[in-house]
């Protein structure tokens, strides 16, 4: 073994032993008290499975709890089949065929990524209602009237499924590619040597080793899928997330709210649930790291049309369509749509998702450092808790951060009034603190998977060599971490940006009186039935949505090269 490796993986032992057997330190502490708090909503929402219930409770328990559980299940089961399918073999047919122009396609698969299910669901209504073109042109060829031919309603559960789908398959899809571009090309020959074609080795092979990867991406499209509200609520749709809104501000009982919540974070408990006990204990390693490109087959004729198709129609469907839409709205009324409104939307909604994404990455950033230098269960299992609120709905969220707020300014009221004799107005409840507050519990997950990912790539040798030339830890964290986190951390404050910009439910039920973000703006918008202004702002979302797309297509056209490699896979079973 290398002296100097061994020393540096003695010098850091040394220090996670220390940290072992030491008491809390302050960083310790401090995240955990961070983490707690980031937490207090999720445990809030918690509150309410212990809560008696309300008389509204108990109304919508006897009449239309029935329906939301139904159509949130079937709505999550179609959802989940449809993404499992066309992100899978899309995945397969740009990683392990060759046909013309795969490699556009094989980034272009990624584009609906930018489209918010709300946005796709106001332009297929636009495009499918009976006084838009596709029927209306319908109407112009045939001769029909109203009445005299059937036309599929988009505003259905169906149609919503299908919306979704096209929408969410890139998680499935990006997941199913990568595990694919990183297996043995060693395997996959010897099943083709064993008498298998395409399709069986695709079978026995690709997609058993691929079952992981396919389920995290089922996994997140599901949660996209339960967490939606505008989408939904625009199609009338009677699921979890509408019944909290209606039970919150129709009938005005955040108590029944609050239990629909909870409901809905038990439904998402045993998803999660059952998706660890499908995975069960297997774990796959490479086992050589021979670089070999993996083989392809070469598709031709009818074939390779089809495979043209298959990859086209997703784009075609989740993104160019409902894109040049929302462009033909903007273009017909875009000039006088161009109002200080859209304008005081566009700044609020920029500052408030920049103004999260630092707070969220900065969050992030110091609770991945604690948890690197203090390898304790309390404080590993403190960050995994906190990070929960990605699997939460927005409107969840909403329900959780409410109510200890609320009770915070209450209490705050009551001591001020008892100490000053002058009545208070609430401080915080409607505040854009409250609002950036859910944003951070809802998205801090996703910083703190990127930082602690940038954070993997810094080396004892880089913290210790860093550590001999700085003049204090701020300095040596300054010199040997930050150059080499940095990118992860613009990453994660882009992600963390654009996802905070299309939050509708959060935003909805939060914000401050008069405070209009872009989402916001097209719910409201679509709502009232005026979909050509709702263009505007639904096109400026997809538009901003399209930078970390951006990243994740050149990362996509780089991969190909750094990651074909003939690696071994086996299954291990701890």
């Amino acid at each position: 073994m290398n002296p100097r490796m061994a020393s540096g993986s003695g010098t850091f032992t040394n220090r996670q032993r220390h940290s072992r057997q030491g008491g809390p330190t302050i960083l310790t502490a401090v995240a955990i008290l961070c983490a707690l708090v980031v937490a207090l909503p999720i445990l809030s929402v918690l509150a309410n499975l212990f809560a008696s219930p309300s008389p509204v409770w108990t109304h919508l328990a006897s009449t239309v709890l029935p329906s939301y559980i139904v159509n949130t299940v079937v709505l999550g089961v179609l959802v989940g089949i449809g993404t499992v399918f066309g992100g899978t073999v899309t995945a397969w047919l740009v990683t392990m065929c060759r046909f013309p122009g795969r490699p556009l396609l094989e980034v272009g698969l990624v584009l609906p990524l930018a489209m918010p299910t709300y946005v796709i669901a106001y332009a297929y209504t636009d495009l499918l209602q009976y006084a838009g073109p596709v029927e209306s042109l319908l109407r112009a060829v045939t001769g029909w009237e109203h009445g005299d031919y059937w036309f599929p309603e988009i505003r259905s559960l169906g149609g919503a499924a299908m919306l979704f789908t096209f929408v969410l398959y890139p998680y499935v899809y990006l997941l199913a590619r990568a595990s694919f571009l990183e297996q043995s090309a060693c395997a996959l020959e010897v099943s083709r040597s064993l008498g298998q074609g395409p399709l069986g080795t695709f079978f026995r092979v690709a997609l058993p080793l691929a079952r992981p990867a396919i389920v995290a991406g089922a996994s997140l499209a599901l949660m996209e899928t339960l967490a939606d509200y505008g989408a939904v609520a625009y199609f009338a749709l009677p699921t979890f997330t509408a019944g909290i809104y209606r039970a919150w501000i129709s009938m005005g009982d955040v108590a029944a709210a609050g239990q629909l919540a909870s409901a809905l974070f038990a439904l998402i408990a045993l998803t999660l649930l059952l998706e660890r006990l499908n995975r069960g204990r297997r774990r796959f390693f490479h086992t050589t790291q021979r670089l070999r490109e993996l083989g392809g087959t070469e598709l031709r004729g009818a074939a390779a049309l089809l495979a043209i198709g298959v990859c086209a129609l997703p784009i075609l469907i989740g993104f160019v369509v409902p894109t040049i839409t929302l462009l033909h709205l903007w273009l017909d009324t875009g000039r006088a749509l161009l109002t200080p409104r859209f304008l005081a939307a566009l700044s609020s909604t920029v500052l408030l998702a920049g103004a999260a994404a630092l707070i969220a990455v900065a969050l992030a950033l110091f609770l991945a450092l604690a948890r690197r230098y203090d390898r304790r269960p309390l404080i590993a299992g403190a960050v995994d808790f906190a990070a929960l609120g990605y699997a939460i709905p927005g409107s969840v969220i909403a329900i959780g951060v409410l109510v200890p707020i609320t009770a915070f300014d209450r209490s705050l009221s009551a001591s001020l009034t008892a100490l000053l004799g002058v009545e208070t107005r609430v401080i915080l409840t409607g505040s854009i603190l409250v609002l950036l507050f859910a944003y951070v519990v809802r998205f801090l997950a996703v910083a703190l998977q990127s930082v602690q990912s940038g954070l993997t790539r810094v080396t004892p040798h880089m913290e210790d060599a860093a550590r001999s030339l700085a003049r204090g830890p701020l300095d040596a964290f300054r010199r040997g971490a930050l150059p080499v986190i940095a990118p992860s951390l613009f990453t994660a404050g882009l992600i963390v940006l654009v996802d905070v910009m299309k939050e509708l439910p959060a935003t909805l039920l939060l914000r401050p009186f008069n405070l209009e973000t872009l989402a916001v703006q097209a719910y409201a918008f679509a709502a009232d039935e005026r979909l050509a202004e709702a263009g505007l702002p639904a096109l400026a979302i997809v538009a901003i949505g399209l930078l970390p797309v951006a990243f994740l297509m050149r990362e996509i056209a780089q991969s190909r090269a750094g990651t074909q490699r003939g690696a071994g896979v086996r299954v291990v079973r701890e």
